[in-house]
């Protein structure tokens, strides 16, 4: 696996985890709206960004399916512009992020 380690966050004064570059087509979901098809870019155990979707709101919690795994819970941190960078309720445990990069790297 070729993901970067963990940075130093200023602004949160503590290590930032390790994010993978990844490409997975996922499926996302905010409130009672559809299910929309995104393209997951980066990963993170902690969050993900993905591309932008201009009927969900900010600060607001979405729900994400990533095949193979359950339904999971986030929520969207910030925008900005076409990307957008949503933060999981709870910490993916190492073994799945792990699962998760294996799986893109095997479809990409």
């Amino acid at each position: 696996m070729n993901y970067q380690p963990g940075r130093y966050d200023e602004k949160l004064q503590h290590p930032r985890p390790a994010r993978a570059p990844v490409v997975l087509v996922c499926e996302l979901r905010q409130g009672q709206r559809a299910w929309r098809t995104v393209r997951l870019d980066n990963l993170s155990e902690s969050g993900f960004c993905t591309n932008w979707q201009p009927s969900f709101d900010v600060n607001r919690e979405v729900w994400i399916r990533i095949p193979g795994l359950e339904l999971l819970r986030a929520n969207i941190r910030w925008r900005r512009e076409r990307v957008m960078g949503c933060e999981f309720e709870a910490r993916l445990y190492a073994p799945v992020f792990d699962h998760i990069v294996r799986q893109a790297a095997a479809q990409g």
